[in-house]
């Protein structure tokens, strides 16, 4: 007997870096590096729902990039179908899910994420690197961790830049900019 259901293929996901650059980006960053094994089960429940990402059942084409054993992007290329207020909705309850089992926080903001002289990656509210900023132990030439780029070609080009080249340089003195 026949089935009433629609067969309803999977997306596969691409390579992040074969999305055009007006493709729409979400960087989510956790507030600390996570474990292989810790990766592994973030990346594959991410993994799995991109798999059916669907916006008004349409099928999304999207990827997602993982860097520095914190920082998960996640695109979408909008040319054939947009991510709705609902599709993007899933996405979230499921970054909030794992936020749970790994005892991290993926969602939310006023955090910022820097990269130390040493190369090891920091991360301090808005208020304390301003302080740090302040005492001239972060200056413009800090490597920054820009989490508001919108499109995978912000992405490619400015993910990591230095401060004072980023909305970053807000928060540095003054006398620190020029």
């Amino acid at each position: 007997m026949p089935s009433s259901v629609a067969y309803l293929p999977l997306m596969p996901t691409v390579p992040f870096e074969s999305l055009p650059d007006l493709a729409r980006v979400w960087v989510f960053a956790s507030t600390r590096p996570l474990t292989g094994a810790e990766e592994k089960q973030l990346l594959d429940e991410v993994d799995g729902f991109l798999e059916d990402w669907r916006a008004h059942g349409e099928p999304l084409t999207s990827a997602r990039n993982w860097r520095e054993h914190r920082f998960l992007s996640i695109a979408v290329d909008q040319r054939d179908a947009h991510a709705s207020g609902c599709s993007i909705d899933g996405l979230y309850r499921v970054l909030k899910a794992a936020e749970q089992r790994l005892s991290t926080r993926l969602l939310g903001g006023g955090t910022i994420h820097f990269r130390a002289p040493s190369g090891e990656i920091h991360s301090l509210s808005r208020e304390e690197f301003a302080d740090a900023a302040e005492r001239g132990e972060l200056t413009r030439d800090t490597g920054v961790f820009d989490l508001t780029v919108c499109s995978v070609g912000e992405w490619l080009s400015g993910f990591e830049k230095p401060a004072g080249r980023s909305w970053h340089a807000q928060l540095l003195p003054a006398t620190n900019i020029a």
